[in-house]
């Protein structure tokens, strides 16, 4: 069995990193994340006297 030179190494390394992150920046950028509306959640805050 032939062994692969270290510039191969290299080459084969850079290709697999790079068709790693190309295939997470796809799966990032294609679904569509719900935004929250701030505005119909009521933020209740119990009203407390500070006696200091």
């Amino acid at each position: 069995m032939p062994q692969m030179s270290p510039i191969m190494w290299l080459n084969l390394f850079f290709l697999f990193s790079m068709t790693l992150i190309l295939f997470n920046q796809n799966m990032y950028f294609s679904f569509k994340s719900n935004k929250i509306n701030l505005n119909k959640i009521n933020y209740k805050t119990p009203k407390t006297n500070w006696k200091w």
